[in-house]
């Protein structure tokens, strides 16, 4: 046995669409007759109002997944200036569990938070030039 597949075409489905909004303009309030002369035609477009961009985008998750994946020393800065360097070990909606080496464990509000960055990327400290020894070069 043969079996044939069938699709329509666009053709087809705007001729449907067309037909069905006939019917209804047919069917509808007896005021809804021919539009008078000078009048244009009622418009059969619907504007549909833009979605709203979606609140959540997930990117935070990804973040923490490959963080927590990865076992990259991470650095939590706090609203208060303090700093915390660990791994993260889990995360949820509001708070984040830090393994660190030679302290104990901590798990961290994420209102408490001021930003997070990874150890690696942490600036090396400057050393002052005060302290430095620059040799002098004589004029000849």
């Amino acid at each position: 046995m043969n079996r044939k597949l069938i699709r329509t075409t666009l053709a087809d489905v705007k001729a449907r669409r067309d037909q069905n909004q006939q019917r209804e303009r047919s069917n509808g309030s007896p005021h809804m007759g021919q539009p008078r002369p000078g009048q244009p035609p009622p418009s059969s477009i619907q504007v549909r109002k833009r979605q709203p961009p979606p609140t959540e985008t997930h990117a935070e998750i990804y973040y923490y997944k490959k963080q927590i994946d990865a076992h990259t020393l991470m650095v939590l800065v706090l609203e208060d200036g303090e700093e915390i360097e660990g791994t993260i070990e889990w995360y949820d909606r509001g708070a984040l569990k830090i393994n660190r080496r030679s302290a104990p464990n901590l798990l961290v509000l994420k209102r408490h938070i001021k930003y997070i960055f990874k150890a690696e990327d942490r600036m090396p400290q400057m050393t002052r030039v005060e302290d430095a020894v620059v040799p002098h070069v004589a004029d000849s």
